[in-house]
């Protein structure tokens, strides 16, 4: 695959027909969904799930989305969502960079950014990342 950056986090896909919308393409609120997938399955296997984010009493939550839809995506469909940290300045905030790719052709139909702000769970007030969503998010970031 043609990665837009090296060493990302891929989260394999199957396009189901309940995926599918009224224009018999995937809806694009299923992207967002995709999104978050992915990146929750990229934070478990940094070691950062939601158990530990309970103990931590912090979260990541989203702040922003940017999405470009660049093509459409069809029931039956095999894709894989890439996902890779991208920045942080290591006390609120984290960007994470997707790429949504067809494997048949290789071809891009997604590229997204989303911005996410560290809460703390019992208040869902912002608050300065621990260090273990330092070390874990901060050991696979990369420039933007």
């Amino acid at each position: 695959m043609s990665w837009d950056r090296p060493l990302p986090y891929i989260f394999p896909l199957n396009v189901q027909s309940t995926d599918i919308d009224e224009f018999e393409h995937v809806n694009n609120a299923v992207y967002v969904q995709w999104m978050e997938q992915c990146a929750w399955e990229h934070s478990k296997h940094l070691g950062l799930g939601f158990a530990e984010y309970q103990k931590l009493n912090r979260g990541m939550a989203v702040l922003r989305h940017e999405i470009d839809y660049l093509a459409s995506a069809y029931v039956g469909e095999a894709l894989e969502m890439a996902t890779w940290i991208v920045g942080s300045e290591q006390r609120l905030k984290m960007d994470r960079c997707f790429q949504l790719v067809r494997v048949a052709d290789g071809v891009t139909l997604l590229r997204a950014i989303t911005t996410f702000v560290c809460i703390e769970l019992s208040s869902g007030r912002p608050k300065r990342m621990p260090p273990a969503f330092i070390e874990g998010y901060g050991s696979v970031m990369q420039a933007e």
